[in-house]
């Protein structure tokens, strides 16, 4: 199969941010198989590839330097729905996880 036709789902990721945050005006880059694009707090749905697992991550960037880095690598047979947790200080991890069913 070419790379053009291969078959694909939509997984729905939540990026949250604390209530509490030591930084304003950041918004997250979300990295999807190695290629990263910029997103929006909330939730959003991106396309992935439906047959292999795939790694998701998301940080943050403050002008200075990269933050609040998580990755979570994404199988075929898991709950397409995952949660960013943006970290409340910009020098701590952030944390990717699958979503509950009532945390979506």
């Amino acid at each position: 199969m070419s790379h053009g036709d291969e078959a694909t789902r939509r997984i729905q990721l939540s990026l949250r941010k604390p209530w509490f945050a030591l930084y304003a005006g950041v918004r997250p880059t979300l990295v999807i198989a190695g290629r990263g694009q910029p997103a929006q707090w909330g939730v959003g749905t991106w396309q992935v590839p439906a047959d292999r697992s795939v790694t998701v991550g998301a940080y943050l960037f403050n002008r200075a330097w990269r933050f609040g880095q998580a990755e979570f690598s994404l199988d075929p047979g898991d709950r397409p729905s995952l949660v960013y947790r943006a970290p409340a200080l910009p020098f701590l991890r952030g944390r990717i996880h699958v979503a509950e069913v009532d945390e979506t």
